[in-house]
């Protein structure tokens, strides 16, 4: 207890403020774009959840990574990492569901020295709005 009482305040900002400077050390890209990194060779990790990707569906070629493992999945320098995960220089775009955690997600990835890596805005579902592929999911009928 008194080691932590004499440790300097931690500043109060609220999640809308992380986001805002989070996103400013972004170059986010929107899902045509991302569709044309990844024809490129670009990585698309997608961090929703099992449930999620198996109700929503998945889009062909991205990577599965819960949340809670991304950085050791991607960290090149961790005994965890993926094997596509070649070096610091990789392009890297998260997606999550609506393109709000991915944000956190990319700059996390950043801060670990992957450059290059980056989100994609509006997430899974923009993705799916735009009309690009998508395999699985349930379908919801009109």
């Amino acid at each position: 207890g008194a080691a932590l009482d004499a440790a300097a305040p931690v500043p109060r900002r609220t999640i809308e403020q992380v986001m805002a400077e989070a996103s400013r050390r972004l170059r986010r890209v929107g899902p045509h774009l991302v569709a044309a990194e990844i024809r490129v060779g670009a990585l698309l990790v997608d961090t929703r959840s099992q449930a999620q990707r198996e109700a929503q569906g998945e889009v062909p070629g991205a990577l599965p990574v819960e949340r809670n493992v991304l950085e050791w999945r991607l960290d090149p320098a961790s005994d965890y990492r993926l094997p596509h995960v070649t070096g610091y220089d990789l392009r890297v775009i998260v997606m999550c569901a609506e393109g709000y955690s991915s944000v956190l997600a990319a700059v996390s990835l950043q801060d670990l020295g992957l450059r290059n890596a980056t989100d994609m805005v509006g997430g899974f579902r923009a993705w799916a709005t735009a009309g690009l592929p998508v395999i699985g999911g349930v379908r919801q009928s009109a």
